[in-house]
């Protein structure tokens, strides 16, 4: 929820409407192309560590309800590929990363006791950040395709939250109150929705020994 009041404070504060609708005109204006290299560019972000978040509002901005599948697929994308980093290039060094961080040597552990299903609940909650459970996960012993299937599942709730965000945005340099109405009674849900789904994800990993990235 702070993520969410910075992004909102930066939104008024800062000149962030001016760029983003600069940069989604441009965008827009590739057609087909657009859509290709911004889902590139989004799985691109992830595998340096660059945060999900802007690239998911930035969907929602740009292509209105149709950027959830676009954002969906990105993130997952990306989220595979650094699995396949950490697995095949720095497994190694993520390995003593988490030996030496107890919050993610309990991470590691349940996956290896729980595999995907554990996966999916990291995804649910925001206890560990979304990047580095990617490459703790590639250094772990779960096989690849699962931990994409537990992945997809898993971020949906959270990707529609932040694809929702963008909608706003977008609805904001047009619209009567009525279409604000509608606009704001589904974030509240999806708000509403994400946030409990997040809570019983918490608990049940908690369950599992797993509180925090520490």
């Amino acid at each position: 929820m702070l993520s969410l009041a910075a992004m909102f404070a930066a939104w008024w504060l800062l000149p962030v409407q001016a760029w983003m609708q600069g940069f989604t005109g441009w965008i827009e204006g590739m057609g087909v192309w657009g859509v290709l290299i911004y889902g590139a560019a989004y799985a691109g972000a992830l595998v340096v560590l660059f945060p999900a978040a802007p690239f998911t509002i930035g969907a929602g901005l740009i292509y209105g309800f149709w950027g959830f599948p676009l954002a969906l697929l990105s993130a997952t994308l990306g989220a595979s590929l650094a699995f396949l980093v950490s697995r095949y290039l720095v497994r190694d060094r993520v390995a003593r990363i988490i030996a030496n961080r107890p919050g993610l040597r309990a991470v590691d552990r349940a996956v290896a006791d729980e595999g995907w299903r554990v996966i999916a609940l990291l995804r649910l909650s925001p206890l560990v950040p979304f990047n580095l459970q990617n490459y703790a996960c590639g250094a772990s012993s779960v096989a690849f395709w699962p931990y994409v299937a537990a992945t997809g599942f898993g971020i949906a709730p959270g990707c529609a939250l932040y694809v929702y965000l963008g909608v706003v945005g977008r609805a904001s340099s047009g619209g009567g109150a009525l279409r604000w109405a509608f606009v704001a009674l589904g974030l509240v849900a999806t708000i509403a929705v994400t946030v409990l789904v997040g809570r019983r994800a918490r608990t049940v990993l908690a369950r599992k020994g797993v509180d925090a990235a520490g």
